[in-house]
C-alpha cells in the first residue's frame, strides 16, 4: 500500500524518508506540512523539495497557519495544524491512489522526553504510556517505527551516506520544556543509567498494556451501568472502577477530567443517595449534571439537550 513520509526537513524526517524510499522504491510519498512560523520555514521548504527531487519521491506541500489561540499552548496549535495537514495532503496530494498509511519520524529519544513530560505533570497510564508505535485517526494509519532508535544513531546514518538535513533553530529554545529535558535531563540520564533509553521503552509499553487493560475493564462497566451512566449502577461499583469507568464514559464525550474533577464528581455520586440530590459539576469545558437517575454532560456551548448524552 502507499506511504507516505512526514518530512519537516530534519534529521529525524530526513533519515526515515531515505530509508523507506530505498525500501519500497517507486511506493512512497512525502508530505511536507509548512508551519509559516519562523524565518526557516522557507528553508526547511527548500531542503525537502531539494530531497525528493534527489530521492525521485513525490512531495506534497502543505501550508497552514499554525498559530496558537489564547489559552492554546504552541505546541499543541502547531500539532493540530500537522495533523489537519496530513488528512489534506492525503486525499489531495500527488500519489495516487490516496494515502491511508503515514509514517512519522520521533525517536527514541523523543519518546523519552514524551513520558518525562507526563511524569511532571503527574499524568495516569495515558500519559506513561507515552507515543504509541501504530494508531489510526480518520481513515489513516500512523507508524512510528523509529521509537527504539537514538537520535544521534539517525545522524551518523545520514552522515554516513551523505545526506544532509537542516536544523530547527527552535530546538534550542530552553523556553520549551521538551528542550530542557533535552539539554539537560538527557545527558544526565545517559551518564547515570546507560540503558535508560530501553528501559524507558519498556516500562511505556508495559503502561500501554495495563491502559489497555482498564479500557477493556471501562466498556465491561459502561456494559452493565449504562451510557449515560445510571448513578445507583455507579454506587455499586469500587471506588476505583467508577473512576475508570466514569473517565472512560468522559472522554467519549471529548472531555478528560483533570484528577480533582473526578475525585469531586466520586464524592458527589457517593453523595446522590436522595431524588433531590444536584449534580452540577464543571469537568473540562463542560459539565456533569444529574438528569434523573443518570449522569448528563453538556459539553460548553450545547443546548443542554439529552442528545448530548449518547454523542
Amino acid at each position: 500500500m502507499p506511504l507516505a513520509v512526514a518530512l519537516s526537513g530534519g534529521a529525524d524526517s530526513t533519515a526515515l524518508l531515505v530509508a523507506c524510499a530505498h525500501k519500497w522504491p517507486g511506493q512512497v510519498s512525502a508530505i511536507h506540512v509548512h508551519h509559516g512560523l519562523q524565518v526557516a520555514a522557507d528553508d526547511f521548504e527548500r531542503h525537502c523539495i531539494a530531497l525528493c527531487e534527489r530521492l525521485e519521491v513525490p512531495l506534497t506541500v502543505q501550508r497552514v497557519d499554525a498559530r496558537h489561540a489564547a489559552g492554546e499552548s504552541p505546541e499543541d496549535a502547531a500539532r493540530k495544524a500537522r495533523y489537519a495537514a496530513f488528512r489534506a495532503a492525503a486525499q489531495e496530494g500527488q500519489a495516487q491512489p490516496a494515502i491511508k498509511n503515514i509514517a512519522l519520524a520521533q525517536h527514541a529519544d523523543d519518546q523519552v522526553e514524551t513520558m518525562l513530560l507526563a511524569l511532571s505533570r503527574g499524568a495516569g497510564l495515558p500519559g506513561l504510556a507515552a507515543m504509541p508505535a501504530r494508531w489510526e485517526r480518520e481513515g489513516i494509519t500512523y507508524y512510528r517505527p523509529l521509537l527504539a532508535v537514538p537520535g544521534a544513531l539517525l545522524r551518523e546514518w545520514l552522515t554516513a551516506r551523505g545526506f544532509p538535513w537542516v536544523e530547527d533553530p527552535s530546538n534550542t529554545d530552553e523556553q520549551f520544556t521538551r528542550n530542557r529535558i533535552r539539554s539537560r535531563l538527557l545527558p544526565a540520564l545517559a551518564q547515570a543509567f546507560p540503558q535508560f533509553r530501553d528501559t524507558f521503552a519498556r516500562s511505556a509499553r508495559h503502561a500501554a498494556q495495563a491502559h489497555q487493560l482498564l479500557v477493556e475493564v471501562a466498556e465491561q462497566d459502561l456494559a452493565t451501568v449504562g451510557v449515560p451512566p445510571n448513578i445507583k449502577s455507579l454506587q455499586a461499583l469500587s471506588q476505583p472502577r467508577q473512576a475508570n469507568a466514569l473517565r472512560y464514559w468522559l472522554v467519549l464525550q471529548q472531555a478528560t477530567p483533570s484528577t480533582a474533577q473526578l475525585d469531586q464528581l466520586l464524592l458527589q455520586i457517593a453523595a446522590c443517595t436522595t431524588r433531590g440530590h444536584q449534580i452540577h459539576l464543571k469537568v473540562a469545558s463542560g459539565h456533569v449534571s444529574r438528569a434523573g437517575t443518570v449522569l448528563h454532560y453538556a459539553a460548553a456551548g450545547s443546548d443542554g439537550g439529552l442528545g448530548e448524552l449518547t454523542r
